[in-house]
């Protein structure tokens, strides 16, 4: 009797948008067990594609739909899943698109696997979400796989109300994993061997409420940094993006003397111009920022600081974004993530006066991008001569490999796969002609 080979069906998986994303779509991926399905590349032919969506970027839907005509070019039968924060938010509009055939929101998305049974391609994407109120559980997540670099989530959701912003409304409540989970998924992506961990969540600052799924804090983000800090993790530790009020002395003073903790810090600032932040309903001002800055530099002078900002918000005249512009010019930061401002339906500012132009907008963030790049090469050429260990990754690009110094400074050298998740002391020589710096007496 001739025996068939059984077939496993092919998935393949998307993230589009944060970090947080991605240790949810690698944790989502995790369960599907290699003995029912393939994992195989998005790019390739597979039975099932997943696009965990994002609802931040201004093209969400453009972006989507140009991924589902491209997957349904390598396999026009191909089932697609859409999940995530725009799944959320418009499932609708999601399900509308050609080619969808299941839309998952905030409370369904872990349940994936559950949905996997009909892979016949649908007229219409089917829904299956429910009202952001009652997403108030909390699912722990973690990447492997990602080269060197693990994304640990530890908390999720939002309970700020800044009025452009549409996380809170994606992702529900402010909530956190436990302590005691934090620590145990730390301990298994260091036992994978990868190297870096990268805190994560949308306001790491506010570790600790929900933890236990109430609104006390049994633990704060101090308290986290010190647990992770007190156990052998053979690597190192990154913070991925902390708010300006939240990221206190106590936090500052206990990175410059962690011996995991990485000289590194992500702080929002959005504007540089206080009725703007006002407007924005951020929880600061810009001397809080400043004050963040001074004390970060003062205690650890090769600290990189990245921070985030928004051109053309409503009401931000030529004056305001000056401001903005010669804050920033003026402070110790050392690039930026340039957002131009973009409505978003169903937020404050969506239906604000003071609209700002699309062309003045574009200007404005073309402003700001070239100081960007001046602010990187300054910080760079700061910190020539001096030595550091760098983690290289596991990809050859253009024959070259690339790695990052524990203050986030990129360098390059020729492919050498024997670099490959090690850490190496480097004394930094040069910038290259395109931006990268090269170094010295490799150990």
């Amino acid at each position: 009797m001739e025996i068939k080979e059984i077939t496993l069906p092919r998935v393949a998986f998307h993230t589009l948008g944060c970090k947080l994303n991605f240790s949810e779509t690698t944790t989502i991926a995790r369960s599907f067990d290699a003995s029912y399905f393939n994992k195989v590349p998005f790019e390739s032919s597979a039975e099932i594609y997943v696009i965990n969506t994002c609802s931040v970027t201004d093209n969400a839907d453009r972006r989507l739909k140009g991924l589902v005509k491209k997957v349904l070019k390598q396999n026009p039968k191909g089932f697609v899943a859409a999940i995530g924060c725009y799944a959320q938010l418009q499932p609708d509009k999601i399900a509308e698109i050609d080619g969808v055939d299941l839309v998952l929101g905030a409370s369904e998305k872990f349940k994936l696997i559950e949905y996997i049974h009909d892979l016949t391609k649908k007229d219409r994407g089917e829904i299956h979400s429910c009202e952001i109120g009652d997403v108030n559980f909390y699912e722990s997540s973690y990447s492997l796989g990602d080269r060197t670099r693990a994304f640990l989530k530890v908390q999720d959701g939002c309970d700020y109300k800044c009025s452009y912003c549409t996380i809170p409304k994606a992702r529900g409540i402010s909530r956190s994993d436990t302590l005691e989970n934090v620590i145990k998924n730390a301990q298994k992506i260091a036992s994978s061997g990868l190297k870096e961990i990268v805190l994560t969540g949308v306001n790491i600052g506010d570790y600790g409420k929900g933890e236990f799924g109430n609104k006390k804090h049994e633990h704060t983000f101090l308290d986290l940094i010190k647990a992770l800090d007190s156990i052998k993790l053979n690597g190192r530790i990154r913070i991925s993006s902390i708010e300006p009020n939240l990221l206190t002395d106590n936090i500052i003073n206990f990175v410059a003397k962690s011996k995991s903790f990485v000289p590194h810090f992500h702080i929002p600032l959005q504007s540089g111009n206080d009725k703007i932040l006002k407007s924005m309903k951020r929880r600061y001002m810009s001397k809080l920022y400043a004050d963040k800055i001074t004390q970060i530099k003062n205690l650890i002078p090769h600290a990189c600081i990245g921070s985030d900002v928004i051109v053309g918000y409503p009401g931000e005249t030529d004056d305001d974004f000056l401001e903005t512009y010669k804050f920033i010019k003026n402070q110790e930061i050392s690039y930026l993530h340039v957002f131009t401002y973009s409505e978003r339906p169903n937020t404050e500012a969506s239906i604000m006066s003071g609209v700002v132009d699309k062309q003045t907008r574009h200007k404005r963030s073309k402003m700001l991008r070239a100081l960007s790049i001046k602010k990187r090469r300054a910080f760079y050429e700061s910190q020539l001569g001096k030595r550091f260990k760098v983690l290289f990754e596991g990809e050859n690009k253009g024959g070259y490999i690339e790695g990052f110094t524990e203050n986030y400074i990129k360098v390059r050298t020729p492919w050498n796969p024997s670099l490959v998740n090690n850490f190496y002391e480097v004394k930094l020589k040069k910038i290259d002609e395109v931006g990268y710096c090269r170094f010295t007496n490799l150990t």
